[in-house]
């Protein structure tokens, strides 16, 4: 073990782990952008952020494999999808009332207990593992391919089914404006020819 190796400790953090800290604090202030914004449009872009910043997260671990799936599928894929639902269902591109429910506390109660959960669960599973950072790399991008498509393949195709389905769930509500706004312009133009054949 080197002098440096030695003398690394909490306090003296080395730049790869200040930029993880501080992507870590971008990420985590557009996540809660993102739940706390009013405006559709502006909490799928910060959506983009929260996930790019995760990119850089997994960048900076050398997990470039995932890192670029991350960028590829969700902000590649998801989150245009969801730009392309709103813009199908012509979200409102201002402030949206309909947007706040008004269940912020149980929707608060729900996230907290949420992520007590999921931290539970990972300090649970991975409490006696232990990585050795200078030994040789526990996998690689042929391993994780290949655990991603044989025990992995279910639920990377359920994503896609679901992906297709809120496809056609958008495209459906889009069908349903468009009718709903032809069918109120004929009602609004009867009226008016009633009146020209009355006169």
């Amino acid at each position: 073990m080197s002098l440096a190796a030695e003398t690394h400790g909490f306090l003296s953090p080395t730049g790869v782990e200040i930029a993880f800290l501080l992507v870590g604090l971008v990420t985590f202030g557009a996540a809660l952008v993102t739940v706390t914004t009013r405006q559709l449009v502006h909490a799928a872009l910060w959506l983009v952020v929260a996930l790019g910043g995760l990119a850089v997260e997994y960048l900076l671990l050398t997990a470039e494999f995932i890192a670029w799936v991350q960028v590829l599928i969700y902000v590649g894929s998801v989150v245009v999808l969801l730009l392309f639902g709103l813009m199908l269902t012509r979200a409102p591109i201002g402030r949206s009332p309909d947007a706040d429910s008004g269940n912020r506390w149980a929707a608060l109660a729900v996230a907290v207990a949420a992520a007590a959960a999921l931290v539970w669960v990972v300090v649970d599973a991975f409490r006696t593992t232990w990585i050795d950072l200078d030994g040789p790399a526990a996998g690689s991008t042929a391993v994780t391919g290949a655990s991603l498509f044989q025990h992995w393949v279910l639920p990377f195709e359920a994503l896609s089914v679901l992906l297709l389905a809120a496809l056609v769930g958008a495209i459906v509500l889009s069908r349903k404006a468009k009718t709903k706004t032809k069918a109120d312009a004929q009602a609004a133009d009867q009226p008016r020819s009633a009146k020209g054949g009355a006169r």
